[in-house]
């Protein structure tokens, strides 16, 4: 049955300035009142992986890059939004690690009022030589899209990758404290769904987070999405075949992970079900496109463009004002339970 929002006494009113003071003290809300806090940045739709669950394997078509938001569009979308309430920043992609100047970004956004934490998600490939001076720079933690730990299965789901440097990053986020560590592992029916047990052994001895994700049905893998989805309730299964009984661990409502430990493992896992088990109720996201669009919500193509107004010399004001607008009708949920399939965009073109 697909969730529905609550009733709710909201209706639509204009908008209104508020002064700098108060907008830095009280977050942007959408109308069913859910606080926006976390602003997800896709840096770029460019990566150096080609993930079979993410991009198709012919025909991926990039943006231009005079179309992506500039240096300074960025840094200036990222200040109004905290000056609204954002405080969490997450830089994605593509692959961020593949954006030029990221150290000198990170350090410009970890000095902007309001902005409380900068993590990034990322494969790892070039996180051997970068985590230092990311975390020199402020950055606070990272998440590793790692999914699998058989390098020839890493190859083919990947389309090329080296399990190896990738492992070589995670082990130097680790070392410069860009923790706690946590793995994401998106499963996919005979691909990788035997894969869980290693990957969840991982926590056994260290206290990383390895969370299992469900795939979802965005552009252009819609078809993987269809022949491949394994619900966290079967990968659970297989878990607790091998381990026993995973306990709970209690963690934030809007961290979209449901937490389990291991019994006597420094490390948890997670398990992350958009498709079966919507966690719509606690979300408290917005993201934004390479290209400067405020996506409201992952799996809805509706969208707030920010760049062009920006190019055409909007002020501070009406871009706050637009991105307040934005967060306004931000939607309830996906749709995917009632067969909405809007996306429009591929994962690496919207920022995961």
């Amino acid at each position: 049955m697909a969730e529905q929002a609550p009733a709710t006494g909201f209706t639509t009113s204009p908008l209104r300035l508020i002064p700098y003071q108060e907008r830095l003290q009280t977050p942007v809300k959408d109308q069913y009142g859910r606080a926006m806090t976390y602003l997800r940045i896709s840096l770029t739709d460019r990566c150096n992986f080609r993930c079979l669950y993410c991009m198709p394997a012919n025909g991926m078509q990039f943006q231009p890059r005079d179309e992506s938001l500039t240096d300074d569009e960025l840094l200036r979308a990222v200040r109004l939004s905290a000056e609204v309430g954002f405080r969490k920043f997450r830089l994605t992609g593509g692959e961020p690690t593949v954006r030029p100047h990221l150290v000198d970004l990170v350090r410009a956004m970890k000095a902007m009022p309001g902005v409380e934490e900068i993590s990034m998600t990322t494969n790892a490939l070039l996180l051997g030589k970068l985590a230092q001076p990311l975390a020199d720079a402020g950055l606070s933690r990272v998440n590793i899209s790692i999914d699998t730990l058989d390098p020839v299965r890493f190859r083919f789901m990947t389309r090329g990758g080296r399990l190896d440097l990738v492992w070589k990053g995670i082990e130097a986020a680790a070392a410069a404290g860009l923790t706690p560590i946590k793995l994401n592992t998106v499963v996919v029916k005979d691909q990788n769904e035997h894969d869980v047990v290693p990957m969840a052994e991982l926590t056994l001895d260290r206290p990383w987070q390895v969370r299992f994700l469900e795939i979802m049905p965005l552009e252009g893998v819609g078809e993987v999405h269809d022949e491949g989805l394994v619900t966290s309730e079967q990968t659970q299964a297989r878990l607790e075949e091998r381990f026993g009984a995973l306990k709970p661990v209690e963690a934030d409502a809007a961290d979209p992970a449901r937490l389990f430990r291991i019994k006597g493992a420094a490390g948890t896992i997670g398990f992350i079900s958009p498709i079966s088990e919507p966690f719509c109720a606690a979300c408290n996201r917005i993201r934004l496109t390479a290209d400067g669009k405020l996506r409201l919500c992952l799996l809805r193509g509706d969208e707030v463009d920010l760049r062009d107004m920006m190019r055409a010399g909007a002020t501070d004001a009406e871009v706050i004002d637009t991105i307040r607008g934005g967060v306004w009708r931000k939607p309830w949920g996906h749709g995917i339970a009632d067969g909405d399939r809007n996306t429009v965009r591929g994962m690496s073109q919207i920022g995961g």
